[in-house]
C-alpha cells in the first residue's frame, strides 16, 4: 500500500512539472494565453510529445491548421520571449527554431512542413563530468531569443523546444515540449545564411540520437550533443 501511495505521487510530481509556453512578447506587453502563439495540444495537460516522428513535433498544435488569431510584430535583432507555464521543471536543452512563411501563405496559415526550419539557439549543460550538472533554463519563468539582425523582413513560425532528458535513457523517454509563435519580422538585412541547415519536424531528430537518448545521472556523463543543425548565424 505504502508502495503504490509512493508510485502516486511520484506521477502526480512529475505531471506537476510539465510545462506550456502559452504567451509572449518583445518590447511591449505579454501578450494573452493564445493570443499569437498556436494553442497546444497539451493547453490543459502540459504533458509532452514523446514521439520525434509524430506530425506534433511540428508545432503540437491543439488544432492543426487553424494558427493563432494575431500576429506579432518583432524587430530583427532583439528579443522575443516565450511565458512558461508555470516553469522549466525538468532538466534539458533549449533550442528556438524558426521557418519563413512562403509566397502565398501568412503566418497564421502556414503548417510549417517541408525542410523550412532553420536553428537560431541551443544551450546546453554545464558541470558534466560532475554530479552537479545544471542547465542555464532550470526553474525558467520566461525563455528569450535574440532574433538574427540578418534575418530577411516578412512572417515566421518561431517554434521554442524544451527538451527534458529527467527520463532520456530508454527510447522514447525524452520529452519534448513545444510551441510556436507566429511573428512578422521587421528591419532585418536578409543576409542570413540558411545553406545546409534547414530541417523538417518531424524529420529532424530520431529516436536514437545522442540528444535524444541520453543517460542524464549515471554513468555521469562527460558530454552532451544538442540534436538538429548547428545554429544558423550572421
Amino acid at each position: 500500500m505504502k508502495f503504490s501511495s509512493a508510485l502516486t505521487f511520484l506521477a502526480a510530481a512529475g505531471a506537476q512539472a510539465h510545462y506550456t509556453f502559452p504567451k509572449g512578447y518583445s518590447t511591449g506587453p505579454v501578450s494573452g494565453e493564445w493570443e499569437h502563439i498556436r494553442t497546444t495540444e497539451n493547453h490543459y495537460s502540459k504533458g509532452p510529445v514523446q514521439d520525434v516522428t509524430s506530425s506534433a513535433m511540428t508545432c503540437y498544435e491543439l488544432n492543426p491548421g487553424t494558427g493563432a488569431p494575431k500576429t506579432l510584430s518583432v524587430a530583427a535583432g532583439s528579443n522575443y520571449t516565450f511565458t512558461v507555464d508555470t516553469s522549466i521543471g525538468h532538466p534539458g536543452p533549449l533550442h528556438f527554431y524558426m521557418a519563413k512563411v512562403p509566397a502565398g501563405k501568412t503566418a497564421a496559415t502556414f503548417d510549417g512542413k517541408g525542410a523550412v526550419w532553420f536553428k537560431i539557439y541551443q544551450d546546453g549543460p554545464s558541470g558534466l563530468g560532475t554530479s552537479s550538472i545544471t542547465w542555464h533554463n532550470d526553474g525558467k519563468s520566461e525563455v528569450s531569443v535574440r532574433l538574427p539582425s540578418c534575418l530577411a523582413p516578412g512572417e515566421y513560425l518561431l517554434r521554442v523546444e524544451h527538451i527534458a532528458l529527467h527520463s532520456a535513457s530508454s527510447v522514447g523517454g525524452a520529452q519534448l515540449y513545444i510551441a510556436c509563435a507566429q511573428i512578422n519580422v521587421t528591419g532585418g538585412t536578409g543576409t542570413l545564411n540558411t545553406s545546409g541547415k534547414l530541417v523538417s519536424f518531424p524529420g529532424a531528430y530520431k529516436a536514437t540520437d545522442p540528444g535524444i537518448l541520453f543517460q542524464l545521472y549515471w554513468p555521469v556523463p562527460t558530454s552532451y550533443i544538442n540534436p538538429g543543425p548547428a545554429v544558423a548565424t550572421c
